[in-house]
């Protein structure tokens, strides 16, 4: 009796907040009945598939949901894109297009001299080619260099380094369509760029109205927006390497240009080819930017290859989408080619 009146005791000694923490609120028994009632139906629904086809199997099922999204907004217009490039006409429904072989291929390929675009038929996907590769050449090719220096700096210790690491990378995080409005509003004939020029006393340029200055704010600015994200994989790659070595090269009295030269650059390469696929990949379909900035002027000298096929297959006052469709399938096969060249170089450099 007198130990139950003792533990009765203690009972009412407790403090009221200790005893209303150690019950379940409110709150928690709701959630708790959402989450047991949605377990229950998991279990209604997944519990019979997994007793026919086995816990093993049952990746396949969660795997099938993404499969399907991958069919049907990937693989699904690949093939459509593919049938349209052998048929004709401007209707949109497949079942309405007239089957017309290669001729869409034919009149792309019909030039007198492949390096003048004028003596082909179609000079403007010549032109866009051209200018395709010319933006590729310098786009990759700044956006590598300048992107493993700023990962060379980045990787050493230096003030702020945090700070510059955000900055580099924040132009990556804004779309395409806002990089090209924002950078139109600076290199307008009345953009600021302009208004800085007319304030020290020069006469303003038009610098998306010619087509050398139109070009390179082309390179500039796409190199600009991007160039944070391979930035980014560089400075994980220069992290990777092993501090040991270069503590060994500098025993041995390696200056710096040699630890880059034969230390950090081989065993960067891995990831320099990462990169330079990626940029590549991304050079060649370059188009809203472009699109916003110059809209493929002055001309045709900004005008790429993912902007003829659009402009061709939707934009123009009669839309030929076989025409479109058959560019496409040319620019999937060189970049896929391309590609599988890199890789192949790649690993060649890997063995040796």
């Amino acid at each position: 009796m007198a130990q139950a009146e003792f533990g009765h005791d203690r009972i009412e000694s407790t403090p009221p907040d200790e005893q209303q923490n150690t019950r379940p609120n409110a709150v928690s028994r709701f959630l708790s009945k959402i989450f047991e009632h949605v377990m229950n139906a998991f279990e209604l629904i997944f519990g019979p598939i997994q007793r026919v086809i086995g816990i093993r199997n049952m990746a396949y099922v969660f795997v099938v949901p993404n499969l399907l999204v991958f069919a049907v907004f990937v693989l699904l217009p690949m093939i459509l894109n593919f049938y349209y490039a052998f048929t004709g006409g401007t209707r949109i429904f497949p079942a309405d297009r007239t089957f017309v072989g290669t001729e869409n291929f034919e009149l792309l390929f019909d030039c007198g001299n492949y390096l003048q675009p004028n003596t082909c038929t179609e000079d403007i996907f010549w032109r866009a080619i051209y200018n395709t590769i010319f933006f590729v050449t310098f786009q990759v090719t700044g956006m590598v260099v300048l992107s493993l220096i700023t990962a060379l700096i980045l990787n050493r210790k230096i003030k702020w380094r945090g700070f510059f690491r955000s900055v580099f990378f924040y132009p990556v995080l804004l779309s395409p369509i806002v990089v090209g409005l924002i950078w139109r509003w600076l290199l307008d004939r009345d953009g600021l760029l302009n208004a800085a020029l007319i304030g020290f006393g020069v006469e303003p340029i038009t610098f998306l109205s010619e087509v050398n200055w139109a070009r390179f704010w082309i390179v500039f600015v796409s190199i600009w927006a991007q160039m944070g994200f391979y930035t980014l994989i560089l400075l994980a790659g220069l992290q990777a390497i092993p501090k040991e070595l270069y503590e060994a090269g500098e025993i041995d009295g390696t200056n710096n240009w040699h630890a880059f030269r034969f230390i950090t650059l081989p065993l960067l390469m891995p990831t320099m080819f990462v990169v330079i696929i990626l940029a590549l990949i991304r050079a060649v379909q370059v188009f809203d930017q472009v699109f916003v900035l110059t809209g493929g002027g002055p001309g045709s000298a900004t005008r790429y290859m993912v902007q003829y096929i659009y402009e061709t297959g939707f934009a123009g006052s009669t839309r030929i989408f076989g025409l479109a469709a058959a560019a496409s399938v040319v620019l999937g096969i060189t970049l896929f080619i391309l590609t599988m060249l890199q890789l192949y170089v790649g690993r060649r450099n890997e063995a040796t």
